[in-house]
This record gives C-alpha cells, sequence and structure tokens, in this order.
C-alpha cells in the first residue's frame, strides 16, 4: 500500500484532547450558511408580522348602523338604505346596504335582507299582482312578510339583528330568520 492511501498517524501529529482546527471551507460554508439564513430569515419574519397583524385587530362585528326614526315604522315593510363600514385585512370600504323593516304583530321591529335565498337577486315587497308578500323578479320566489318561503326558494329570507336606542332603528349583522 502507498503512503497515500494508508490512514496511519503518529501520536504526535494529532495529541488526544487537542481539537482540530477549522478548515477554509468549513469556514466558508458556516459564513455563507448563516449569512443566507439571515437573509432569508428577515422577509419570512416581516411577512408573517403582515400574515398575523389582521387577527390582532379588533373585531369590528357586532357593530349596529343608525337607520330610520322608530315611529316611521309601520307593519308594512318598508325599504331601508344604509351604509357599513367594512374591514377585509387591509382593505376598508363602505357598501351600501339594504334592508326591508317593519313592525311585526307582537309590535316589535325586525329587519329582513332583500336577497332572495334561491339565487341571491334582491325581492320587492308587494309589487303588482303579488299583494302582502315579497317577490323575486328573477325566478318568481315569494315570501311572507316575515321570509318565510312560499314557492320557488328553499330557505327563508335571512334576517339582520335589530336595536331601538334614542327613537332610532339601529341595524347589525346577518342571523339566520328566527321569525319563522
Amino acid at each position: 500500500m502507498s503512503e497515500h492511501t494508508t490512514n496511519h498517524h503518529s501520536a504526535e501529529e494529532h495529541p488526544k484532547g487537542k481539537k482540530r482546527e477549522m478548515s477554509r471551507r468549513q469556514f466558508l460554508n458556516y459564513t455563507l450558511g448563516g449569512t443566507g439564513g439571515f437573509l432569508i430569515g428577515i422577509p419570512l419574519v416581516w411577512n408573517l408580522r403582515f400574515a398575523i397583524d389582521p387577527l390582532l385587530q379588533a373585531s369590528a362585528s357586532g357593530n349596529y348602523v343608525k337607520t330610520v326614526e322608530e315611529s316611521t315604522i309601520t307593519s308594512t315593510p318598508t325599504r331601508v338604505n344604509f351604509t357599513i363600514s367594512q374591514v377585509d385585512g387591509w382593505y376598508y370600504s363602505e357598501p351600501k346596504m339594504e334592508a326591508w323593516v317593519a313592525r311585526g304583530p307582537d309590535g316589535k321591529i325586525f329587519a329582513l335582507s332583500p336577497t332572495c335565498k334561491h339565487l341571491g337577486c334582491t325581492v320587492n315587497w308587494a309589487p303588482e299582482g303579488h299583494a302582502n308578500e315579497y317577490y323575486c323578479p328573477c325566478h318568481g320566489a315569494r315570501y311572507t312578510v316575515d321570509g318565510k318561503e312560499l314557492a320557488v326558494a328553499s330557505a327563508p329570507l335571512d334576517e339582520y339583528e335589530v336595536d331601538i336606542k334614542d327613537g332610532y332603528v339601529y341595524i347589525g349583522p346577518l342571523k339566520a330568520n328566527s321569525r319563522v
């Protein structure tokens, strides 16, 4: 065997307890690996902060919007237009909304969504030929004054949460219809 293929080292070359020195290749690997990890880590941490930030913001759910005077509401549904403040991540918008507001036989005020449960068209109250019911012109869906489905649609109209304060009707978030 040649001198290059044998692995015989004398005790003087590598005494026990003494660490071997780092080679230039190891130093370069550690330096470049650490620098690369640092440079990749900064954007990851920064983007993680932006991904989590909306979760840390206070929730806007449960906000009510002042709409009309309580005294103007009768048993005949009235179309009420209102605007809500909406936050979606970092995007702020103020979509225009509407509701059908009426006073029930029990005297309590309720508000229904005008969105038909069949295919999402807007329902109207008592158009010609459909007295005392909501009617959807798109596919002929019909609903009672309480929002119960009569024809075509498979579910009742959604209901808004309602609060009465200082003589005004405040409309809140949508919920499942509790009237039917």
